[in-house]
């Protein structure tokens, strides 16, 4: 029998219930065949072998399929643009007690980014972040609330001073900012979405799914939203069909469901 990539594919559905066939299929098996031969395994059957006993080496491929690349205030000028523009627009529409989703939040840096920008506008206490990711490790990592210095390089500096601590060559993110995030393990492409979202965020992550898989989320982010809500996708999203969808397009990387 010759162990494929269709193969292969199959075996990680069982597995994880990752639909690998979501993924740009050119780019998802080089990373994996690199990852692969980075343990001098030879095969796919042989490397599924090992996943399936191999706690640390499944642990390993979850993370590296699951691209898990994130920063604080990643695109700066895009915050600043929720901070000063978007952020009281869905105040003077929804009120203070905003339903707000980080989805595909990895290491967490995005929803506190969130809580921080939120805290211009809104007293800590009313806050509330549901945040999602795929990978139980980076929700972990993200409940720490450790980061490097490269990863905070985009934070404001009187946030950065109110927020962090410096903890030898790390930054610990503060409790009462930790305290406003809620986390959980979700599917973008398997899992119920939340209901009557104010803001949606999702960023820098499609960018790596079919164009029909990304299709479907958009769709589902539609449904998930309140009337007047907003999606706040990475400036390299573009939803392309925006109208057939339903949405209203206020910048490239927001989009509106209309009233």
């Amino acid at each position: 029998m010759v162990y494929d990539y269709e193969y292969f594919k199959k075996e990680i559905y069982s597995l994880t219930t990752i639909d690998l066939n979501a993924y740009k299929e050119k780019q998802m098996k080089r990373r994996i065949d690199t990852l692969i031969a980075k343990h001098k395994i030879v095969g796919y059957d042989k490397y599924v072998q090992a996943l399936k006993t191999d706690k640390v080496l499944f642990e390993e491929f979850v993370g590296y399929i699951t691209i898990n690349v994130s920063e604080f205030y990643r695109n700066p000028e895009q915050w600043k643009y929720l901070e000063e523009t978007v952020i009281p627009e869905l105040i003077q529409r929804f009120g203070k007690n905003l339903k707000v989703w980080s989805a595909a939040c990895s290491t967490g840096d995005e929803p506190y980014s969130l809580v921080m920008a939120l805290s211009r506008h809104i007293p800590l206490q009313q806050i509330r972040i549901y945040a999602t990711d795929l990978d139980k490790q980076v929700i972990a990592k993200a409940k720490t609330g450790l980061y490097g210095e490269k990863s905070i390089e985009g934070v404001p500096e009187d946030l950065k001073k109110k927020y962090f601590t410096k903890i030898g060559p790390s930054y610990k993110i503060a409790d009462e900012i930790k305290a406003r995030v809620d986390f959980h393990q979700h599917n973008l492409l398997k899992d119920t979405y939340p209901t009557d979202c104010n803001l949606i965020v999702c960023r820098n992550v499609l960018i790596y799914f079919t164009e029909e898989a990304k299709d479907e989320v958009f769709r589902k982010y539609y449904q998930s939203l309140a009337k007047g809500g907003m999606l706040f996708i990475g400036s390299t999203e573009q939803i392309m069909n925006y109208r057939e969808i339903g949405f209203d397009r206020k910048s490239s990387f927001y989009y509106v469901k209309p009233m």
